[in-house]
């Protein structure tokens, strides 16, 4: 197992130095405020600067829970040697990305096409009419791991833009304009995807699943929430049990392994190794928004209760750490943290979350402790075999070694009475984790994120009923529509910190939060929802759609930015276009509207060479792609929307797995016009369940609804889906 070597000071104490960016809002960028470094935040006086002085600019993005940002920040920015240097020969510029991923996500562009890689931190040179010219990521303060020293390469650039600059300038030119080539490139005339892409998809996750530890690919090994929802999506449609079966395995895997907080809940980044054990313990709210959608689908699926049980545990954890006072998410928590609280400055990635046994046994106490550490996987020595940097010694990463029930039966015990006790420990243990100096947490407040969080949120009070998670949804809802959303513009912003709202929202803010709103509309039924989710694809249609190409645009048309790109990558977040094509087509289907219907299609047509040619990367587009190609399923439910008879109905039709079938009320206040013909019956609440345009006799007996719901299948033949297209189009 490799393991990143970790450095145990991440910062030494502020010097009398202050740069410009002690006015941002950004937790990242106040970190780097005190550095001997002369920063700019990015803007017109950054730029104005390198122009008026003919100097190239440095532009370092990060984000402030990244390990390798925070090594540099150490090596380099707080090095009053290369501060001089990049103070003489650059204008320096701070970005952070997660405020700013138009800014990250041109020069990663760049940085990948030049290098074959990219990461964080970013390291970017750039005229002063911002065309990059050289780019790259960490670079060490000298000649280490094949990279050259940053003061050297600092000397390099300066040298060869002061003595070649031609060749500099034109060597960047070029690559920036086979970039733009390929941004502006239209989409190939080739048909649209077929039957066999999906099948093709899951082939190729097929071949890259991890049978032994589960997940997809080798170390590290990173959740994939995208690629589990089009698994459990291709398997329900296809009958392939092997689809959900992979993503089961993967999920059990995942809590198990120490990539998951034993004891507070939620996941870490990702694990270094390949049987998800040793984390990189650093907690995304990106991550748990995800991860808990896909632990209830798995339940869903299953009705297995373990999985119930992790997607409550990540939820608390978010309620409990990640929550402002007011309701909205915070980003992220950072994995680095003192080990001491009497030297607060010396940080060691992990220490808040690891033990030694002494520790565990002086706090559980006999002989709960002993049955602790045989579950637990905990040693004297420390549990982490391969540590070539000695950062595990003598300390454990808690994780399942052995099941309860086979630990019971070790200790001859019965289950329930054990699985008492280490519920006892574990809460002893996390009072005693919340003594120790807590890792930094990034309270800025995203749109984007904050639509996943509220999504999981309001798909968790649908599937376990509990009315804790709606309120939770509900309310950073209206956190956002209060701080972050002009109604009369009908636009957002992108960030929320420290009683400011600010940077004009990205694509991906307006389809992550409409698509919370119609998550948030299914659970609560109120048709304010469905309008604003309406609304904001609207004005995403506006701002960032490709009428002629079809897709859109992650950033409005600006002069700062030289490249406007479109991006479809099912990442560590999901692609922007994937979510909006999905908002499309559910409001299409809400709001009978076929011009939203026809932006969807365009969005699919406009990637379809990239889900045949590389699917692997575009799982949350095969889903969509998979919606497109169904008929429209609904259930609709005629009632009060807080009646109890109207609440068995919705109830039934939340039992189970069923992908893309959307569950409308019909109340007397809806003002959706497609649901003016469905009434109660008798007085009592009535279901209609509808395929393809077609009712059936609606029924008010949660027994009979169940019956009816087992005939609402997925047709898998090219005819069905045909014949859907000829109803919406108004042919015969």
């Amino acid at each position: 197992m490799i393991r990143r070597a970790l450095h145990s000071k991440q910062r030494g104490p502020l010097s009398v130095h202050t740069n410009r960016l002690i006015h941002e809002k950004s937790p990242y960028l106040l970190q780097h405020a005190h550095n001997p470094v002369d920063w700019y935040p990015w803007g017109e006086e950054a730029f104005a600067k390198a122009r008026a002085e003919d100097k190239p600019i440095f532009l370092s993005i990060g984000y402030s829970t990244c390990h390798w940002c925070h090594v540099m920040e150490r090596e380099s920015f707080e090095s009053g040697e290369t501060a001089a240097l990049l103070n003489r020969h650059f204008v320096p510029v701070k970005v952070d990305r997660e405020e700013r991923p138009d800014i990250d996500r041109v020069y990663m562009f760049f940085v990948q096409a030049t290098t074959g890689g990219g990461g964080w931190p970013m390291s970017v040179f750039l005229t002063p009419d911002l065309q990059p010219f050289f780019g790259g990521t960490y670079f060490p303060p000298d000649n280490r791991y094949g990279r050259p020293g940053f003061p050297a390469l600092l000397r390099g650039l300066s040298e060869a833009w002061a003595n070649d600059r031609t060749r500099v300038v034109e060597s960047g030119g070029e690559v920036v304009g086979q970039l733009r080539r390929y941004a502006a490139a239209a989409p190939g005339s080739a048909p649209g995807p077929d039957d066999s892409i999906a099948e093709a998809a899951f082939r190729s996750f097929q071949r890259g699943y991890d049978a032994e530890f589960g997940g997809f690919g080798g170390a590290p090994k990173f959740p994939q929430p995208s690629v589990h929802n089009f698994l459990l999506r291709y398997g329900a449609r296809s009958g392939d049990q092997e689809a959900a079966g992979m993503v089961l395995a993967t999920l059990e895997a995942m809590a198990q392994g120490g990539i998951h907080d034993r004891l507070a809940g939620g996941f870490h980044r990702y694990s270094v190794d390949e049987r998800w054990f040793v984390p990189h313990f650093e907690k995304m709210l990106y991550d748990q928004a995800q991860l808990a959608v896909s632990y209830l689908e798995a339940y869903q699926v299953t009705g297995r209760e373990s999985y119930a049980g992790v997607a409550r545990r990540i939820l608390d954890y978010v309620l409990r750490e990640m929550t402002h006072p007011d309701g909205g998410f915070y980003s992220a928590e950072d994995a680095d943290s003192a080990a001491d609280s009497a030297r607060p400055s010396e940080k060691n990635e992990g220490a808040f979350y690891i033990w030694s046994r002494a520790e565990i046994e002086g706090i559980v106490g006999t002989p709960a402790a002993g049955w602790f550490r045989h579950r637990y996987g905990v040693e004297a020595e420390g549990n982490v075999a391969m540590d070539p940097h000695g950062e595990f010694r003598g300390r454990n990463i808690l994780f399942e070694a052995h099941s309860l029930e086979d630990t019971a039966e070790r200790f001859g015990l019965e289950p329930a009475r054990l699985a008492a006790a280490l519920e006892d420990a574990r809460a002893k243990l996390l009072a005693a984790r919340a003594r120790r100096p807590r890792p930094h947490l990034d309270d800025k407040i995203l749109t984007a994120w904050n639509g996943l969080m509220i999504s999981a949120f309001a798909r968790a009070a649908q599937t376990l009923d509990d009315p804790r998670f709606a309120e939770a949804a509900r309310r950073a809802a209206a956190f956002v529509l209060d701080r972050l959303y002009d109604p009369a513009a009908g636009t957002l912003l992108r960030r929320y910190r420290d009683g400011e709202s600010a940077i004009p929202a990205c694509l991906e803010d307006y389809a992550f939060f409409a698509q919370a709103l119609l998550d948030l509309y299914e659970t609560d039924f109120e048709p304010d929802r469905l309008e604003l989710a309406l609304r904001l694809m609207e004005t995403a249609r506006d701002r960032f759609e490709d009428r002629e190409h079809g897709g859109f645009f992650s950033t409005v048309e600006s002069g700062e930015l030289i490249l406007r790109l479109k991006e479809d990558h099912d990442g560590a977040e999901p692609s922007a276009n994937s979510i909006a094509a999905l908002n499309l087509l559910r409001l299409a289907e809400i709001m009978g509207r076929e011009d939203l219907r026809r932006s969807a299609e365009r969005t699919l047509q406009s990637v379809a060479e990239r889900l045949k040619e590389a699917p692997t990367a575009v799982p949350r587009m095969l889903a969509a792609w998979l919606r497109a190609q169904a008929p429209p399923r609904q259930v609709v439910i005629a009632g009060q929307r807080d009646a109890p008879d109207t609440r068995a109905l919705v109830a039934e039709v939340r039992r189970g797995f069923r992908p893309d079938v959307l569950l409308l009320v019909a109340d007397g206040e809806a003002r959706n016009p497609l649901l003016a013909g469905m009434h109660p019956l008798g007085g009592k609440a009535a279901a209609y369940v509808c395929q393809n345009f077609v009712c059936r006799e609606p029924v008010t007996e949660p027994g009979k609804l169940k019956e009816l719901l087992k005939d609402l299948r997925v047709p898998t033949s090219r005819q069905s889906v045909s014949l859907r297209f000829r109803h919406l189009h108004g042919q015969p």
